[in-house]
């Protein structure tokens, strides 16, 4: 079986177990949090807008990988179910979430036809509001808060870049690169307390795929980018892929940090000279394999472990372990596409 292949049972897989109309209502979709669903689930509560953005980045993954309109209509109606379940807005107390949604609707645009140019207009004005010379700049991770962090900076910068604007994307990416990369090991660190001016050096998968993301939209314009993303994988590679396989970290939130990480390296793939590009290459098939490999035979096709490295739990175990989650299914799914970009044509 090929990754494309691969790729589309985890598709159907969660299409089949999460995708459900937003409180019944016609012409809506979005993905259910957890399945089996709790009852709260089953309206689509708690509201998880980010692993929203998430499922449809998968999606465009999927039309870039097999076109069909059945699944730009999907798109469409994720979109549009979005702003209706955040009460008719696009707006969000957590400038990271909605850095995702943009990045999400930006390619979406690109596959559909429908450029969500007023959403754009809202949430990139939203991440230009955001920075501030506090910490020496960079944007909150949310409103209310003292605390900037790549989760929120990452994509932020990588939604900038392509939408043109470089010289703010370069000023994020000079903020992460002098104030939350580890000088010692490469490593991007998660935050810092702008009050204090204390570092949180908890290192996740998510930070460095973000910060691998930022350094590659700027590459073509930056030439110390390059070598910054060189450093990154290499600093992935040493440290958060114990056996050649990136770290899962749990579910919830955390469910989607190896993904997104994949995602990137990926990316980087086409855009880095080796022994870098091999080294990111290796990464996402080896997870990939892993992943595949460990998966469970459930209803409506594989389902994925929280940890990629060792096997998912048995269905009577499924509603107490995060393998339950939408998160984590996702990021399996995007590992899987990743997967498919490296090994198609």
């Amino acid at each position: 079986m090929t990754w494309a292949e691969r790729a589309g049972r985890a598709e159907a897989a969660v299409a089949e177990r999460h995708l459900r109309r937003l409180w019944g209502l016609p012409g809506t979709v979005l993905g259910r949090s957890g399945w089996p669903p709790t009852p709260g689930e089953l309206w689509h509560r708690p509201w998880n807008y980010w692993w929203q953005a998430h499922l449809l980045d998968c999606l465009v993954d999927a039309e870039l990988r097999a076109p069909a309109a059945d699944r730009r209509r999907t798109i469409r109606r994720l979109a549009r179910s979005v702003w209706l379940r955040n009460r008719c807005g696009w707006r969000n107390d957590y400038f990271d979430d909605m850095a995702w949604l943009a990045l999400a609707l930006q390619r979406a645009g690109a596959v559909t036809g429908r450029r969500w140019r007023a959403a754009l207009r809202v949430l990139l004005d939203e991440l230009r509001g955001a920075w501030t010379p506090d910490a020496g700049g960079g944007i909150w991770w949310r409103r209310g808060d003292d605390f900037k962090n790549a989760p929120a900076n990452g994509p932020a910068a990588i939604a900038h870049a392509r939408a043109g604007e470089l010289d703010r994307a370069a000023a994020i990416l000079g903020w992460l690169e002098a104030t939350l990369v580890d000088p010692v090991t490469g490593l991007v660190w998660d935050g810092v307390r702008a009050g204090s001016g204390e570092l949180e050096r908890q290192v996740y998968t998510y930070c460095q795929g973000v910060f691998l993301g930022a350094c590659l939209e700027l590459s073509g314009v930056d030439g110390s980018a390059v070598g910054r993303a060189e450093r990154t994988v290499v600093a992935v590679a040493g440290h958060c892929a114990p056996g050649g396989v990136l770290r899962g970290q749990d579910g919830g939130d955390g469910g989607l940090f190896a993904g997104i990480l994949a995602r990137y390296l990926a990316l980087a793939v086409p855009r880095l000279p080796d022994p870098a590009a091999a080294t990111a290459r290796e990464l996402v098939l080896g997870s990939a394999e892993a992943c595949w490999s460990g998966a469970t035979d459930a209803p409506g096709g594989p389902l994925f472990g929280a940890e990629w490295a060792e096997p998912a739990p048995s269905l009577p175990a499924v509603a107490t372990d995060p393998a339950r989650d939408l998160s984590v299914q996702v990021g399996a799914w995007m590992l899987l596409e990743a997967a498919a970009t490296m090994t198609r044509g």
